[in-house]
């Protein structure tokens, strides 16, 4: 350069040097201080959450209406355990009398109310059953641990023990989600880690863009926290194992791409404060855009009926801002500290010669060092090669022939979508693995009817109780019905046709409860509460008893209304979110087709990677079925997330297309993000399928679903089938832009 330019450029940066230095500093201080924060509250989230499904459901749900009424009618609002004894033979009255002592001394263990029932003998001789409340206050995975051990201890030699009913299920997923905060984050952080360190060959980047990764995380949780605390959003599990593996595999993404334009830049400067300010300039829009629609898809979640749906929404979203933050300021900032040493030992070596100010435009020398070197760079870059270039090339020779083959692969998977099972699964199944609370299940099916310990609860008029009863009574699937009644020693009396009676005989009926004009029912099915029977018989009454104005409640209500809810959300939700995300990307790239085009294709691989899904879930891991939540999460993070990719690839070839024509800035494009793009779609694969390693029906689904999806994104359809599609349509993909009729 010549020296009046190099003058020029030097009195320009000379007054913000001491803001080169500081800005990075305040900015790393800044997110040190949020970490240090917001990393403690990793073992306290139980604090702020809950997995009571009955929370999330709609306020206007029959379920609902009748939890919310349940205090009216108990004296307690503990949550009932049913212990089940069951022994190899028919029980000795030496052993009956051994379990009766050991169920009555249940009240010493901490946690445990004092309203237990009387044992109950099954009618084999064999088992034995006693309703052992816990208290709402409790640890309930402690509380039902201790119950277990107790009885277990205390039970005479051939009886097993098991604690099931809502408090052992809820204990069962208490400790399947036991292992977000250590095995989940540990194993995510270590699958990304070892990616990295194979992707860079280095040891130092592969931890400064991971911290990146963490100190979002910490701050996003922080904010979470404290939003859950003051019960401004729900929090669950679920949700919070979501969050963990979004912002990780997000903020890695957003890295990755901001990683590659520093190092492009590094070849051209030897200024590392202008490659920063340079990548970061290439890099905003991207990332921007991909944040955006990511939060966009998340928030239309706002729009369900379910609570579980609706928090996960601005919940996630927190995660993916703060994710952005820390990509476009910590990871800047720590890049500027370790310059070229962060890729050592494999360095990004100056390539860029002396700059002749010939060759570059006099706006680009009055804006700056960084602005010369980005010119610069566009014009003497060679051309591309490696790889990715040669996959370019190979679309460029049969672009028809290529789109067509790969969107016929594709279809082939999307025929495969009948086969998924999405119509709600048992409780009992939710819980991969041994499950405590299924075998007590079983074990009550075999010697009691199924449905015993979780009732439906019915609300109606005391006017209307008798005909209510006899509405229960005639159907097949109930069992027997009682009255909740403050009265009985029990908390409950029988009812029958001839109305409600004693469970002493001789003794006078005791008084039902009565609640603003209402009396509640308790019908004991005959099968177990989380199957479809059971749901069958639910929406039988439902229809019966509509006359009487009752509303029906209880385990097996929940489960429908959530499946009901979940369906709704489903239904409403998927168009929503690919129209706002269809509007983002014409605002994007100024475009109208290209981005139908991007939607088709994203939604093609969606289809293709649920249907894989359904083979795999149904033939390989033989589940036994799936939430309906699952195809709208899976279609919400693989739209989202895999739109990613595609704005990654065409706001690279626009860039390039500007310059060079669409098809040369399409295989240049291509060539460019190749890699970067790539080593996304791995990471976020794998943090994702990190989601496995915990024991939930749901979260390992959607393990599968999104991991395989983006890797279907990452390799076939941004690679192959975009390429193709915008290769083979020319510059008209670009319509109805100027860009669609200006080709260079």
């Amino acid at each position: 350069m010549s020296r009046p330019a190099n003058q020029q450029l030097r009195e320009r940066t000379r007054g913000h040097s001491w803001l080169r230095v500081l800005l990075p500093a305040v900015l790393i201080i800044a997110w040190l201080v949020g970490a240090a924060f917001g990393g403690p509250l990793f073992g306290q989230v139980e604090e702020v959450s809950s997995n009571d499904q009955t929370a999330y459901l709609p306020e206007s749900a029959d379920a609902t209406q009748v939890q919310d009424r349940l205090g009216d009618f108990t004296e307690s609002d503990a949550v009932p355990a049913i212990a089940v004894f069951v022994g190899d033979e028919e029980l000795t009255e030496s052993q009956l009398e051994t379990i009766t002592e050991a169920v009555e001394a249940s009240p010493d263990i901490e946690g445990v109310s004092d309203d237990i029932s009387p044992a109950i003998t099954s009618d084999d001789g064999r088992a034995v059953q006693a309703f052992i409340p816990i208290d709402s206050d409790a640890d309930l995975g402690e509380a039902v641990g201790a119950l277990g051990d107790e009885l277990r201890e205390a039970a005479p030699d051939g009886v097993t023990v098991s604690i099931t009913g809502p408090a052992g299920f809820s204990a069962d997923l208490v400790a399947g989600f036991a292992g977000i905060d250590g095995l989940l984050l540990g194993v995510a952080l270590l699958a990304v880690l070892i990616i990295l360190v194979l992707v860079y060959r280095s040891f130092l980047l592969p931890i400064v863009v991971l911290s990146t990764s963490v100190f979002a995380l910490c701050v996003a949780l922080l904010t979470v926290w404290w939003l859950a605390k003051a019960e401004v959003l729900l929090l669950s599990g679920q949700t919070q194992g979501i969050l963990f593996i979004l912002v990780i595999g997000a903020a890695t993404d957003y890295a990755l791409l901001f990683v590659a334009r520093f190092r492009e830049e590094l070849r051209t400067t030897r200024d590392r404060g202008a490659a920063i300010a340079a990548a970061w300039k290439g890099s905003v829009e991207p990332i921007a855009a991909s944040g955006g629609t990511v939060i966009a898809g998340l928030l239309c979640l706002l729009l369900s009926d379910l609570k579980s749906n609706s928090t996960l929404g601005p919940v996630a979203s927190i995660g993916i801002v703060f994710a952005m933050l820390s990509a476009l300021t910590l990871l800047p900032a720590l890049l500027f500290v370790f310059g070229r040493a962060a890729f050592w030992p494999r360095r990004p070596r100056y390539e860029g010669g002396d700059i002749d100010p010939d060759d570059v435009s006099d706006a680009a020398l009055q804006t700056g060092r960084a602005a010369v070197v980005a010119e610069h760079r566009r014009v003497a870059v060679d051309e591309p090669k490696g790889g990715w270039a040669r996959v370019g090339r190979l679309v460029a020779r049969r672009p028809r022939a290529v789109w067509i083959l790969t969107t016929l692969v594709l279809l082939a998977g999307v025929a495969l979508v009948p086969q998924l099972k999405a119509d709600g699964v048992p409780q009992s199944e939710l819980v991969l693995g041994a499950s405590e609370a299924r075998d007590g299940q079983d074990a009550l099916g075999e010697h009691f009817p199924a449905g015993s310990g979780s009732p439906a609860d019915i609300v109606v008029s005391e006017d209307a109780l008798q005909d209510a009863a006899d509405v229960l009574l005639a159907h097949d699937g109930v069992t027997d019905v009682t009255v909740r009644s403050t009265d009985s020693p029990s908390g409950s009396a029988p009812v029958t046709e001839d109305g409600v009676g004693s469970m002493i005989p001789g003794s006078e009926p005791p008084e039902p409860t009565v609640s603003d004009g209402d009396v509640m029912l308790q019908a004991t099915l005959t099968d177990a509460a989380d199957s479809a029977a059971a749901a069958e018989t639910v929406r039988d009454l439902r229809g019966e008893l509509d006359a009487l104005d009752a509303l029906v409640g209880g385990v097996t209500a929940t489960a429908i209304d959530t499946n009901d809810a979940s369906v709704h959300d489903r239904n409403l939700i998927i168009p929503i979110v690919l129209a706002v995300i269809l509007v983002i990307l014409m605002l994007l790239l100024r475009s109208i087709l290209a981005p139908i085009l991007l939607i088709a294709t994203t939604v093609l691989s969606f289809g293709t990677a649920m249907g894989v899904s359904a083979l795999v879930f149904n033939h390989i891991f033989e589940f036994p079925g799936a939430d309906p939540a699952v195809p709208l999460y899976g279609f919400v993070f693989l739209v989202a997330l895999g739109i990613d990719y595609n704005i990654f690839l065409m706001t690279r070839v626009r860039e390039e297309a500007l310059a060079h024509g669409t098809h040369e800035g399409i295989l240049r494009g291509l060539a460019n993000t190749g890699g970067v793009i790539t080593s996304a779609g791995v990471v976020l694969a794998a943090t994702f399928a990190a989601l496995g390693v915990i024991p939930i029906l749901f979260l390992a689904q959607l393990a599968f679903i999104v991991a395989f999806g983006v890797l279907l994104d990452t390799f076939i359809v941004r690679s192959l089938l975009v390429p193709a599609l915008g290769y083979d349509i020319g510059r008209a993909i670009w319509w109805p832009s100027k860009l669609s009729r200006a080709e260079r």
